[in-house]
């Protein structure tokens, strides 16, 4: 149980994580998560994919009846001698008298038509099928470039810090350099020429760290926007860094699994929309059956000649329509069609090998990346053994100031390079993923797994 006097810190320690909820270091999954619900590119892409549905179910609607009312009425009013019927059943007209008869007559109908033989609407459906399979390629294609985006804003915040890091330790080693520097001057153990050799290290160093945070504020505004939060904080790197191996190992087998990429997919549905193109074309060189029907009612009403009442009637019918001549235009048409047909064939192959060439320079890429990164490894386990010896050999008056300068800046440079080969090769088998169409969510979890939580 808390004491009395602990509640108000326990509260207001509360109230500050409330406020600052931002505060904390966020993961990977987390930060793209967010992305999903307030990029603007990933939402435009989802809404397109959503309007392309309401698209196909109005294609849908081609072969099903159509029902129609008709609702009309017509008044008809005129002025004539007045009329009555004389001895002997004879009409005897009056002249100078005049009266005004009027008809009216109001029709109801309701017409129904249905599609029997279409070819020409059966196309413009399956057209309408693949045009949704290509919104949902397209998706796909989005929410790659969404995980890619954010991997790459992640990992250039992570570098950022790491170069800023960096920087100030390097100004506080040099420091310590330039402290030692002057003491062994003033006992007269060393000349200036180290102190100011410290001193011009230090100095680049203060600069070097005001370039690194105005690169770190300049990273996470990039990350904020995008993820639509403030005080965004990524997650580090688990230490010790274990990266694992690419698999498969084999360059073929990306390249085998290519074949299913959006892009590759969105150019085989535009061939196959083109082909129906050309089946529409064809068809309207044919004939279509319709069933039509109807029925109608009539009442009329007034003095005017015709007998009032009411009359109903209906109808059922088959129409054959058959184009006969057009100009050339439908064969025109048709031509049209089998050109275009023959382009999207060429765009697939493009797109195929432009996908293959793509897979194969990320695998390489994320092979070379890898070495580098053992490379880097043993660099920097062969910098501090140097950095100690150097330490060492300034101790004992065989190495200089410099020496020591040279040896920190190797180590730490070093260190700033492997930490960004690291995110290089996370990112990079980010995508190689998405070059050969198998990116996914769920790598974004995998890849979260590396990072400390």
């Amino acid at each position: 149980m808390l004491r009395p006097r602990l509640i108000p810190l326990v509260l207001a320690v509360g109230i500050g994580c409330a406020i600052h909820g931002g505060a904390w270091s966020q993961s990977l999954r987390e930060l793209y998560d967010a992305a999903r619900v307030y990029d603007a590119a990933y939402l435009a892409a989802k809404s397109q994919a959503e309007a392309v549905t309401f698209k196909a179910a109005q294609a849908d609607a081609l072969n099903r009846p159509t029902v129609g009312l008709n609702l009309g009425a017509t008044q008809f009013e005129a002025n004539g001698p007045s009329a009555f019927v004389g001895s002997g059943g004879a009409a005897v007209v009056v002249p100078g008298s005049n009266d005004t008869k009027g008809t009216t007559n109001v029709q109801t109908s309701i017409s129904a038509s249905l599609p029997l033989y279409n070819p020409a609407n059966s196309a413009t459906i399956r057209q309408a099928q693949h045009t949704l399979e290509v919104s949902t390629a397209d998706l796909e294609t989005a929410e790659q470039d969404l995980i890619v985006r954010v991997a790459q804003a992640y990992f250039e915040v992570l570098a950022a810090q790491d170069s800023l890091s960096t920087a100030q330790t390097s100004k506080r080693a040099i420091s310590e350099q330039l402290a030692s520097a002057k003491r062994n001057f003033e006992v007269g153990t060393a000349t200036i020429t180290d102190t100011r050799e410290a001193q011009a290290r230090f100095d680049l160093a203060g600069a070097q760290e005001l370039a690194a945070e105005n690169d770190l504020h300049t990273r996470l505004i990039a990350l904020e926007v995008l993820v639509g939060r403030s005080n965004v904080k990524p997650l580090p790197l688990a230490r010790p860094v274990v990266i694992p191996a690419l698999m498969p190992a084999d360059v073929n087998a990306w390249v085998r699994s290519a074949d299913s990429h959006p892009t590759i997919r969105r150019a085989r549905l535009a061939l196959d929309i083109a082909r129906l193109d050309t089946e529409r074309a064809r068809a309207a060189n044919g004939p279509t059956v319709d069933l039509t029907g109807q029925l109608l009612s009539s009442r009329v009403s007034g003095t005017g000649t015709t007998a009032p009442g009411s009359t109903q009637s209906a109808n059922l019918g088959v129409i054959l329509k058959m184009p006969l001549y057009s100009g050339g235009s439908l064969q025109s048409r048709v031509q049209e069609t089998l050109a275009l047909e023959e382009r999207t064939r060429n765009d697939l192959d493009a797109a195929q090998r432009g996908v293959a060439q793509a897979t194969r320079v990320s695998y390489f890429g994320r092979q070379s990346l890898q070495a580098q990164v053992k490379a880097l490894e043993a660099a920097e386990s062969s910098s501090q053994l140097a950095l100690e010896a150097t330490q060492l050999g300034y101790k004992v008056g065989v190495r200089v100031n410099l020496d020591v300068l040279n040896a920190q800046t190797q180590l730490f440079t070093t260190r700033r390079d492997l930490d960004r080969a690291r995110y290089d090769v996370i990112l990079n088998g980010l995508k190689l993923r998405q070059a050969s169409g198998q990116l996914s969510p769920n790598d974004v979890i995998a890849a979260d797994r590396l990072f400390r939580k």
